[in-house]
């Protein structure tokens, strides 16, 4: 308050961003695991999630935020615990037409399904076959057990 006004020409000079500074949103699509829990967190349901199911696996196909409605609140960004999502510095959003203000950070289809070598004989499923058994227990460390209070 005490410290001297500063006029910054922006196209020319651009100011510092601090660190912290909530901008346009990136999203690593590796990373995402499409677990929802960033669209679950926002209270404006800004974000649009569409997942497939291949296999075991879920794969994000499409990631879409109604940035028009968006608070910058950062509570989708703290949600994610995969870092998936975060803030960069990028301030300059602005849009002449209203359908291009929508953000679109994936748009791509599902994978193809596992190759059924990978799935059925592949080398992970020769690396279960070979390890042995686990060792059986004697019949007197489960009583044990049961005395000291575990079961």
């Amino acid at each position: 308050m005490l410290a001297q006004k500063v006029t910054v020409q922006y196209p020319d000079e651009r100011i510092v961003l601090p660190d912290r500074y909530h901008g346009r949103f990136e999203l690593d699509a590796d990373k995402c695991i499409a677990c929802m829990l960033c669209a679950n967190a926002c209270p404006n349901k800004v974000i649009q999630i569409e997942r497939t199911r291949v296999g075991k696996k879920q794969y994000l196909t499409k990631y879409v935020m109604r940035i028009e409605y968006c608070m910058f609140c950062g509570l989708c960004v703290e949600a994610c615990n995969q870092d998936a999502l975060r803030f960069s510095k990028v301030f300059n959003m602005n849009q002449y037409f209203r359908p291009k203000v929508r953000l679109t950070l994936v748009d791509r289809p599902a994978p193809a399904e596992e190759p059924a070598e990978e799935a059925e004989g592949g080398p992970k499923a020769k690396a279960k076959e070979e390890k042995p058994p686990a060792p059986k227990k004697p019949a007197g460390d489960a009583g044990s057990e049961a005395a000291a209070g575990k079961s």
